[in-house]
């Protein structure tokens, strides 16, 4: 017999919960793996049980939402065939082909930081650096940085609310940048730019081109994960190293280090704290008892503090931790834009490690963690000093 999802395990929105999400989720996944919400339904707290919904697309599909999703709330077969487009786009010779615009981007915005003047690593740099990054992969105009930027704002208030008029509302002002975007496209015909977004729009799936409502949910689902992933990822590192300057200054001196003491940060403090799933058919998992068609909160946040595989979640081991690493995902939905995430990350603490001497909190000032369903932060004051 199925639990009964009427009674709540815990309280996702709690005060006590969003003061430390952190500490609550290692409470969690120690006291209640698989617990029941409102807000969050079924929720995953340990690695295991997270690998187990990872590996079983048959039983835990990625169609969670009744809105077309490319191809993120797709399951094989349908997924294949738009996974197999996107790929390229991520080889290892177009992260080579970007990587010195994506230097150019980071040298700048770090030269832009004042010496000994406190700023906002989000407003000023990671979200600056977000923006910058993925319009430029995309070939997509500067003027659009300031709307893409108000766009993300809104967008996560809306999600953060629950407010499903809202989120439509900024789902339809997004999709009204894509059409504007593929229309110029169509117009300047053998003289559109040769960039990712003209290139997706002559790829073929399944013998035809896509449809604008597949390239516009493709193009949102890259800009949402891009945007708010990478800028919630950059002030993390900002944070962890400012706390850590004996790591910050060995990093400086072996550069080679940094691509696994970046994901081994990230895995610590989740830059995206989840993703969903439904279930096909009922279902046993962690010693509950979930039946079909109930939705599925996989906590990336938990998952990759889980003792049973990382011992002490919050000490540094890289090496050690590599491999159980969910930072990425796993399965056949593992993130295809992960190159050029770790890409951009390294290169953006290639060129701030370089340029400074210090990083500490700005004094007198508090930052504020943002909260579910995004990581990192939404304040984080600190002052640097240059070398």
């Amino acid at each position: 017999m199925a639990d009964d999802p009427c009674k709540s395990d815990w309280n996702p929105r709690a005060e006590e919960v969003l003061g430390d999400q952190i500490r609550a989720y290692d409470t969690m996944r120690a006291q209640c793996p698989v617990a029941w919400s409102d807000y969050q339904h079924w929720t995953l707290f340990r690695h295991g049980d997270v690998m187990r919904v990872l590996e079983d697309h048959q039983t835990f599909s990625s169609a969670a939402s009744s809105h077309l999703s490319v191809p993120n709330g797709m399951d094989p077969p349908e997924h294949t065939p738009y996974r197999q487009v996107i790929e390229p786009y991520f080889s290892q010779q177009a992260m080579s082909e970007f990587e010195p615009t994506c230097r150019s981007i980071a040298r700048n915005l770090v030269s832009s930081l004042h010496d000994g003047q406190p700023f906002d690593v989000v407003e000023r740099f990671s979200r600056a650096f977000a923006l910058q990054i993925q319009c430029a992969f995309m070939g997509w105009p500067d003027s659009l940085h300031e709307p893409l930027r108000e766009w993300v704002l809104k967008n996560h208030q809306a999600t953060l609310a629950s407010d499903r008029q809202a989120m439509a509302e900024v789902a339809h002002e997004f999709d009204g940048y894509i059409r504007d975007l593929l229309e110029t496209r169509r117009q300047a015909g053998a003289n559109a730019p040769r960039d990712v977004t003209t290139s997706l729009m002559e790829e073929t799936v399944n013998g035809r081109t896509m449809t604008d409502e597949e390239l516009t949910s493709l193009l949102r689902n890259w800009t949402v994960g891009e945007l708010g992933t990478i800028s919630s990822s950059v002030s993390i590192l900002l944070s962890y190293l400012a706390k850590h300057p004996d790591l910050k200054q060995s990093l400086a001196n072996d550069t080679v280090a940094l691509p696994d003491a970046i994901d081994e940060i990230l895995r610590m403090d989740a830059p995206l704290m989840s993703n969903r799933r439904v279930t096909t058919r009922d279902v046993d998992i962690g010693g509950r008892r979930i039946p079909t068609g109930e939705k599925i909160t996989i906590l990336w946040a938990s998952a990759n503090r889980d003792e049973k595989v990382f011992g002490d979640p919050d000490a540094f081991c890289p090496q050690k931790n590599r491999d159980h690493n969910l930072l990425y995902g796993a399965g056949v939905h593992v993130c295809p834009g992960a190159p050029l995430a770790r890409m951009e990350l390294r290169v953006l603490m290639e060129e701030l490690l370089s340029a400074v001497d210090t990083l500490e909190p700005a004094p007198g000032d508090q930052p504020e963690r943002a909260v579910f369903p995004t990581g990192g932060f939404s304040y984080l004051p600190m002052v640097i000093a240059k070398r």
